[in-house]
């Protein structure tokens, strides 16, 4: 695009400077934020929290000063920790947002730049096209058949046409521009712009929580309600029997740290923020988070034609004249005459200013073909934007003299009805059509129309055109999409084609990329005209869906999501905007989608490269099987835990209170860096991908897996207190016997994460995993559970004992016999499974 179209050199570097510190970034704020305080203030209300700080505080009372210390040191350590893993997740998200940012275009020294959003300033001189999203308030000092859409700010969905001349001049930021071009010159950035001032109802919105986030929400919930019942019962007990309330209370206490789960709210925020941000460096970015929980669900991909399956780069292959009835060669050195008008007509048909890949293609053509360039004669007086279904476009040129040309392009299907053909000319279109098409060609009618008045019709199609030829275009099928479409179909993933294209083109590619069930095609107005019931077949059945048009697009989701299915649907045009915007996920192109689209879609592939949604169905799959793993590994591991204090003391055993709160604090620090670090980081199973997709409507705390994860840490708990049992009856004290029971518990942990890390390949399988931090964290433990026995302050503090040989290989024989069951139940289930998928 050429600046010298539109006479304007926009500020200067130093305007820029200038106008930037005077009125700030053009970017919308009302609350203020403040992430520190914000994370202080959510961690002063975790009950794991408010329960440390009652308990050190007892300790504080009863004179226990050193608990009281450790405890209250503990509550460091746990902030920190949660603030680290808020401030890791935050990041996350602000450079998720810094990549979603809106584009724009603004002169500036006499050249066209692209820049973020967020840099524009007052003075500017901002381009906004068809498809984008106007990001600041300006008047418009240069138009062509602008119309801009500002039912956000209006509520009135029929688009305004708009120019400097009107009495509305002026462009909103919001808004979006329906048709044409615009030049405005930028007057309100950020607060100041109209939707600035009227944004303050924006602060009262609050993001819904996802289905996935309700029920971890509502499990732990009732976990805290356990626990509240449980502590008042226990304290009851202890009391009866001590008559000591201050004793009875920290028992009680111990308790109920011990049942709250609060590492499962921090290990969901962590791996789905951290997900999004991984997704971000392989060029996928995720504009809302429930997109990370929705993509292992995916069960249909949607995806149009032209540049996501095939290259969009556009040639033009070949010309059809009706007059001479023949197809050639696009690249002939000599074009006769009829096939010289046909182009001709055909690049006056296109932008002035071409963009989409075949207009220039057109008048790259023209440029070539011979012809003297009129372009520089000519003016464009009146234009009809692509409209209609099948949809055309027309322009109206006009020289000095007076002389006009009227070009129409568009869908062969439109300019056959509204041009005067006798049935044997039809017939001969169609056979060029049917040989094109057969190729994988994309085919375009030419038209011309006669028309010296100056009012103009409403309708283009009220024009008396005449029918001229044809042109063809080929976009060569993307080297890799053959592969894609193979790792959709064995990730069980249907895979269906909606296009503007017509059913013989798309057919075509269809075939040449190995795309199953090329031949079950329905259109656009078919498809609208089915009932209810036949449509939802339809939509099953079919594969490829041609002559789309936005209602058709969304009728299509809609039904699919009426099955059940989890639709995700590529698109880059403002007509994708509707589907876009209703898919469970939507894709929008990078580079050449719209604003619109980017808008829509809650995904975007940087690279519009079809491929990365393999990665990102992949990654959204490994976060939700990781996010499992971790939280059934949280409630295993908790229950022997809470029965290891409880049981002793309701049974009243010898030593009732074997673990004190100390004791317990210890464990939750070694449990909450295990899930929220080690399976955070572990790498996708080789089966994730052979897997059907996860039906969304399932529970995530399915009650197989969770009785799994129930029976492990029953099983744990019978090795804790078989320990317990068998230190007392072999004449144990209360240390030593803790120092066994403490000892069961760590190994069982370390194994138990080692196990976990796989509920289905054996722990020599996922031993090799590339997880560097399974070794840190596992030698952490190791090296801190040592200490506690081994330095004589910190075993004295913490009631433990040395160990002698014999001891520790009891302790840890029956640690770890208490875990490694699970390898033979996950070997059986190889078993089961080697007849099904291959890995």
């Amino acid at each position: 695009m050429a600046v010298n179209n539109f006479n304007l050199s926009g500020l200067s570097n130093k305007e820029v400077v200038a106008a930037r510190a005077k009125y700030g970034a053009n970017s919308l704020s009302f609350k203020k934020q403040n992430g520190f305080g914000d994370a202080l203030k959510g961690l002063a209300k975790e009950p794991m929290v408010i329960l440390l700080l009652i308990t050190s505080g007892i300790y504080f009372i009863s004179g226990n000063t050193g608990d009281g210390i450790f405890l209250a040191s503990a509550i460091v350590l746990v902030a920190g920790i949660s603030l680290y893993q808020d401030s890791r997740s935050r990041n996350a998200l602000e450079k998720l947002k810094d990549f979603s940012q809106p584009k724009c275009k603004v002169i500036r020294g006499g050249e066209i730049l692209e820049i973020k959003s967020e840099e524009l300033v007052v003075g500017d001189a901002l381009i906004v096209e068809e498809g984008t999203s106007i990001t600041a308030d300006g008047i418009i000092v240069h138009s062509h058949d602008f119309s801009v859409n500002e039912s956000i700010l209006t509520g009135e969905s029929l688009p305004v046409y708009k120019d400097k001349a009107a009495d509305d001049p002026f462009i909103f930021h919001g808004t979006t521009v329906a048709s044409g071009l615009a030049v405005a010159t930028i007057t309100a950035i950020g607060n100041q712009t109209r939707l600035g001032q009227i944004g303050k109802s924006l602060e009262s919105i609050e993001e819904e929580k996802t289905p996935l986030e309700r029920q971890i929400n509502n499990f732990v919930k009732k976990m805290v309600i356990a626990g509240l019942i449980v502590f008042l019962a226990v304290w009851a007990i202890n009391y009866a029997h001590t008559a000591n309330i201050l004793d009875s209370l920290i028992k009680a206490l111990t308790l109920a740290m011990s049942i709250l789960p609060e590492e499962i709210p921090v290990a969901f925020t962590t791996f789905m923020a951290l997900g999004a941000w991984r997704m971000m460096k392989m060029g996928i970015v995720v504009k809302q988070m429930k997109t990370v929980e929705t993509l292992g669900s995916a069960s249909v991909i949607c995806t149009d034609k032209t540049g996501t399956l095939t290259e969009n780069k556009m040639s033009l292959a070949k010309v059809y004249t009706l007059q001479e009835n023949r197809i050639m060669d696009a690249n002939a050195k000599l074009f006769a005459a009829a096939e010289q008008q046909l182009l001709s007509l055909a690049m006056w048909a296109s932008e002035p200013i071409p963009f989409d890949p075949m207009e220039v293609a057109l008048h790259a053509a023209y440029t070539s073909s011979g012809l003297k360039d009129e372009r520089p004669d000519y003016q464009m007086i009146h234009e009809y934007p692509l409209g209609g279904k099948p949809p055309m476009m027309t322009h109206l040129f006009e020289n000095a003299t007076g002389h006009r040309i009227i070009a129409a392009k568009g869908a062969p299907e439109a300019l056959i009805s509204i041009s005067h053909l006798n049935s044997d000319e039809k017939k001969r279109i169609a056979g060029a059509i049917e040989v094109m098409a057969a190729d994988g060609y994309r085919v375009l009618a030419v038209g011309e129309a006669s028309f010296t008045r100056n009012d103009f019709p409403v309708k283009q199609q009220e024009f008396d055109f005449e029918f001229k030829g044809l042109v063809a275009f080929y976009d060569p099928p993307k080297k890799n999409i053959s592969a894609v479409l193979q790792q959709f179909y064995r990730a069980g993933i249907a895979v269906k084609i909606i296009t503007g294209d017509n059913a013989a083109t798309t057919g075509a590619i269809a075939r040449q990329i190995g795309f199953q069930g090329a031949d079950q095609c329905i259109s656009g107005d078919e498809l609208m005209a089915l009932p209810d019931k036949a449509l939802s077949t339809q939509v099953e059945t079919a594969n490829i869906f041609t002559r789309m048009f936005p209602e058709a697009k969304l009728k299509i989701i809609d039904a699919l999501k009426a099955k059940n299915e989890i639709v995700a649907m590529t698109g880059d045009g403002v007509n994708d905007g509707p589907a876009l915007k209703a898919a469970h996920i939507g894709i929008a192109m990078g580079k050449k989608g719209t604003e619109i689209a980017k808008q829509a879609a809650s995904l975007i592939l940087l690279e519009d490269d079809l491929s990365k949604m393999v990665t990102a169905i992949a990654m959204g799959r490994r976060i939700y099987a990781n996010l499992k793993k971790a939280i059934q590994y949280i409630i295993s591991i908790h229950i022997p835990i809470i029965l290891t204090v409880f049981i002793p003391l309701a049974l009243g055993w010898v030593y009732p209170n074997i673990f004190s709160p100390v004791h317990i604090i210890f464990l939750e620090l070694i449990m909450g860096p295990t899930c929220s670090i080690i399976y955070e980081n572990e790498p996708m199973e080789r089966n994730t991908m052979l897997q059907k997709p996860r039906p969304f409507s399932n529970t995530f705390f399915h009650w197989k897996e969770l009785m799994v994860s129930v029976i492990q840490g029953l099983v744990i708990t019978g090795g804790t207190l078989a320990t317990y049992q068998y230190a007392v009856n072999h004449g144990a004290g209360e240390p030593l016997t803790r120092t066994m029971v403490f000892v069961c518990l760590i190994t069982a942990n370390i194994l138990l994460t080692l196990v976990n890390r796989s509920f289905y390949y054996s722990i020599l399988t996922t031993i090799k995993y590339r997880n560097n931090l399974v070794l840190l964290i596992i030698g952490l433990t190791v090296a801190l559970s040592a200490a506690l026995i081994f330095i004589g302050p910190l075993r004295n503090f913490f009631g433990f004992v040395p160990l002698n040989v014999s001891e520790s290989a009891v302790s840890i024989t029956i640690g770890l016999l208490s875990v490694s069951w699970f390898e033979l139940l996950k070997w059986r289930k190889r078993k089961k499974m080697d007849h099904g998928f291959k890995v």
